[in-house]
């Protein structure tokens, strides 16, 4: 009994030292205040279960560079940066004089915080929705001669993943090299008979950081939320939209899945090519940025120019909220987001209301029901501040609204996988495509205000009579919001 009592008390003082060491290591990272404290409290108050739910959420991988794979990219974006890129960005080559002036800085923010590089002769079309999207997508995939690259979050057993197979099986047999990514977690539910048989006809297929026990990893946290394809180099897709049916058949009893994606034709395919063969590097460690075969480097009739930014763990910098940061501040007339996911830090959140507060139309479009209760009642808790501030808020009512775009006085919008929240800030590996022409900016817009009208605005009167249980569940929802 005496020797039971001396394992109990040496358990109990290991696992307090151990707790005191985390948290003195969570105020040594230096977060945000809020966050710091909301760790040590969750730890302390609730001792065992804090300290795992920490191991799982809380842990900054960029921090500690547990993703580290920057070096390698670094070296190939160089080769295909010119030296005197900044100074064309000084000097107003790319683009009319006078949007220059207003997106310059946003320019030379994405080239220094993740080498985006500002590519001009590109030609992009808006595709909405998985209608417009998948018919696209698969004529390209059917027209591959060299190779194909797919990554995506989710891969869902369907109708759809059925006729990606049947093409990419015909396409191997025709000898197309196919390599593709997809995330553990985003997609659980993929057979192992569906790997199985693309693997059996030569296609390359791997998980990005394969997780046994997804309820208990702690790298289930950390996913790969893009969305890439790069047909032989010359054509590809960014985007919001998965493989997945209800991106086409919409959501029994809420609607249709309201979604937007890019194809791309020109010299921003080098860049999302590269994106995915650092990728492929982390996932395989076979080395393809040094093949010119896999990096044709294709310029495109139109002269559309585009920056292609990512973000996630192994960044040093939250590139992508940097860049939504950006365009905010930079708005002297309207800036307009739509995203499906809202918690915005208080960073963004600030500068929302101070756009809104000095005369700059601010507007916000928010899915009316969510594939997601905690995310959508901690968006909620947001509102009430928002509208005091001006801004103006919108709930899409014909189904679930997916889209992550952002457009700023007509010159510059932003589309891709990223949300306005803490995970896809600081959590996810994300990409998005940040488009300087008025053309594209204008189909976006005229898609953002016909979204509109199928939407409901709240008013502040309204906002502030909702019931308490209401504000009860958004401010439960709002306390998680940090630790997510």
């Amino acid at each position: 009994m005496m020797w039971l009592q001396i394992i109990i008390y040496v358990c109990v003082a290991l696992y307090f030292l151990t707790l005191i060491s985390v948290i003195f290591n969570v105020i040594l990272e230096n977060r945000n205040p809020v966050r710091t404290l909301a760790w040590i409290i969750v730890m302390v108050a609730i001792p065992l279960v804090g300290f795992l739910f920490y191991l799982y959420f809380g842990v900054n991988y960029r921090k500690i560079k547990m993703f580290s794979r920057k070096g390698l990219g670094d070296m190939k974006w160089l080769q295909y940066m010119s030296e005197d890129q900044k100074q064309l960005i000084k000097k107003s080559e790319y683009l009319q004089r006078r949007d220059t002036v207003a997106v310059r800085k946003l320019m030379t923010l994405l080239l220094n915080n993740s080498k985006a590089l500002l590519t001009r002769y590109n030609q992009v079309e808006v595709l909405n929705n998985g209608m417009e999207t998948f018919p696209a997508l698969f004529k390209a995939l059917g027209e591959a001669r060299k190779f194909i690259h797919l990554e995506y979050y989710i891969m869902d057993e369907g109708r759809l993943l059925t006729e990606l197979k049947k093409i990419l099986l015909d396409k191997a047999a025709e000898g197309v090299e196919i390599r593709i990514i997809y995330d553990d977690v985003g997609s659980w539910s993929l057979s192992k008979s569906f790997i199985r048989e693309l693997r059996a006809a030569g296609i390359q297929i791997y998980p990005f950081l394969p997780v046994r026990f997804r309820q208990f990893a702690r790298k289930a946290n950390y996913r790969n939320h893009r969305k890439i394809v790069v047909i032989d180099g010359v054509i590809g897709f960014v985007g919001g939209l998965n493989i997945a049916d209800r991106y086409v058949d919409g959501v029994p009893g809420i609607g249709i899945w309201r979604d937007t994606h890019l194809k791309v034709i020109g010299e921003a395919v080098t860049s999302l090519q590269v994106i995915f063969l650092i990728d492929w590097y982390f996932v395989r460690q076979e080395l393809l940025l040094n093949k010119d075969e896999y990096l044709p480097y294709v310029q495109a009739d139109s002269n559309v120019v585009v920056q292609t930014v990512t973000s996630g763990p192994d960044s040093d910098w939250a590139s992508i909220q940097q860049s939504y940061f950006t365009l905010i501040n930079m708005a002297k007339r309207y800036v307009f987001i739509s995203t499906p996911y809202f918690m915005p830090g208080e960073t963004t959140l600030n500068s929302l209301k101070t756009a809104a507060m000095s005369g700059v139309d601010v507007r916000i479009l928010l899915p009316h029901k969510s594939d997601s209760k905690l995310t959508y009642w901690c968006t909620r808790s947001y509102i009430e501040e928002l509208l005091d501030a001006g801004v103006k808020i919108y709930w899409y009512k014909k189904g679930i609204n997916h889209c992550k775009v952002i457009i700023t006085d007509g010159i510059v919008a932003s589309v891709g996988s990223a949300n306005m929240d803490i995970r896809s800030f600081e959590q996810n590996f994300e990409v998005n495509m940040i488009i300087y022409d008025r053309d594209v900016v204008r189909k976006l817009a005229t898609d953002f205000a016909n979204d509109l009208k199928d939407s409901m605005e709240s008013t502040i009167l309204h906002w502030k009579f909702r019931c308490k249980r209401e504000r009860v569940y958004e401010s439960m929802a709002r306390l998680f919001a940090p630790l997510l």
